[in-house]
Parts: C-alpha cells; structure tokens; sequence
C-alpha cells in the first residue's frame, strides 16, 4: 500500500475528506517551495499537488501560467522539483505528493529514468495533464514498475464510455475537473458536480477528488459533501504572487487559507 492509498484509508476510517493544495514548484522562488510544502501539511492538508513548471501550460488560466513564468525565470527544471521532494521527504515520510504537469519535460528524460528518480525522491503519484489515457501506455508502465499512482483527469464533457475507460486505468485518486474552462474559473455549480460525481461512482471504487473553482473554505465544504476530497490551486497561487517581493511570508498566508478550508470542511 503506497502513500496515497494509505491516507485516503484513513481519512475514510475517520470520516474525513481531502484537501489537496496546488503550488507550482519553484514560484515565487525555489527556496520557498520545501517549507510551503511543510506549512500545508501544518494547515491540514492531506496530499500536495506539486505543479512542476512549463512554458505552455494549456489548461491552466493566467494565474497558475504566471507562476509558472516566475518559477522558469529561476531556471527551476524538472529534476529541481524531484529534488525538493527529496528535501520535504527528509522531515516528512508520510504525506503524499503528486507531480501535476505536462508531458514535455518527462519525455525530455525519458519515462523509465523519470519514474525511477520519482520514487527515489518519494513521489507517490504522477499527473500529466495533456496526456490522454489511450496514449499512457508508455508512462504508466514505467511508473507502475515503481509503484507510482497515474492519476487522470476526468471532465463535464468525458463520455460515460471514455470515462469508464478512464476509471479502469487511473489509480490513486481520481481528479474531477468541475467546470468547462481553465484553473482560476468561477463558474462552479455543485448540483452538477454531484450529479456527475454520484454517476462515476458506478464505474469505481478510487477516491473522487474535484478540482478547478474551489476558492474558499464554503466552495470546498460543498465540494467535499458529495466528493471524496476538494483540489485548491488558484487562490492559493495568487497569495504567493501578492506576496513574491516578501518570499518569507508566503508560508504562512498560504497555509492560513488551507488551514480555513480545512475548518469548514471538518465543519460540514
């Protein structure tokens, strides 16, 4: 049993949901990155979504693609992020971390040496968001050799039949895109995420984590009344952009944001 099949066990036994923050590695500098990590398990938070840096973001809105920038401005790579999973996993051997990106940079070394590295740094799962599932074959062999989770996306216009597909293939959890745009949208509706939600649990047994419009702690609450756990990354990537001259306080203004969504999740 990995990190990610663990935790979500556990917060079933204890009748909890998720929350899983989204920061981009390396933004507003590569110093920041280990001890923001460690302040969002401080908040409450159960798995990190650690965004690894790329030119061309497509799915993702302007405040996640200017981190991005930020973080390339330092020249922060792929293999820089494995090395702050490295660095967290010094003082943290239990929380689960996800690499959330493209396909690009892991093509660039090669999927069995990126899944190798990945585990020896203590990565548990992996999610390349431009990398359909009938084209994964490659990838998820190479990380499944190594015990790694490949976690897909799942959207409002996924087929019931591709979404089976999907369901059979995933592992770890499962990544609900809640609305019909890019990250940052406003547009959520909750009706219809439950409705969705309660049709994908006919076709699996993994965790449904949704994602994409969650800004607070009352989006999240609602989110996590009909899914397994509530993804945050805009909001909390536009603190770090507030405070990029101030690198020093990011820790902490970001972890007080999950930290208030933690409390209104626990509350509902």
């Amino acid at each position: 049993m990995n990190r990610i099949e663990a935790r979500f066990n556990q917060l079933k036994a204890d009748g909890k949901k998720a929350i899983i923050p989204y920061v981009t590695a390396g933004d507003s500098q590569p110093s920041v990155t280990v001890p923001l990590m460690h302040a969002l398990v401080e908040a409450g938070a159960d798995v990190i979504e650690l965004g690894v840096p790329f030119s061309d973001p497509m799915a993702d809105g302007p405040v996640i693609q200017l981190a991005c920038e930020r973080s390339l401005m330092h020249g922060t790579r792929l293999l820089d992020v494995l090395d702050m999973v490295a660095e967290f996993r010094q003082q943290d051997q239990l929380t689960p971390v996800v690499l959330m990106g493209y396909l690009n940079p892991v093509e660039a070394i090669g999927y069995e040496n990126f899944a190798q590295r990945a585990k020896a740094a203590g990565v548990d799962g992996v999610l390349t968001v431009d990398l359909p599932p009938v084209e994964s074959e490659g990838l998820m062999a190479a990380l499944k050799a190594e015990g790694l989770d490949i976690i897909f996306l799942i959207s409002p216009t996924t087929s019931p039949l591709r979404r089976k597909a999907i369901c059979e293939q995933g592992s770890g959890y499962l990544y609900y895109v809640s609305v019909k745009g890019v990250t940052g949208s406003k547009a959520l509706n909750v009706e219809e995420v439950a409705a969705y939600i309660n049709d994908m649990r006919q076709d699996t047994d993994l965790p449904l984590c949704v994602g994409f419009g969650i800004r607070d702690g009352e989006s999240a609450a609602a989110v996590c009344k009909v899914a397994d756990g509530a993804i945050v990354g805009s909001v909390l990537v536009n603190q770090i952009a507030e405070l990029a001259n101030s690198p020093q306080e990011i820790p902490a203004a970001v972890a007080a944001i999950v930290k208030d969504m933690r409390v209104a999740v626990d509350a509902a």
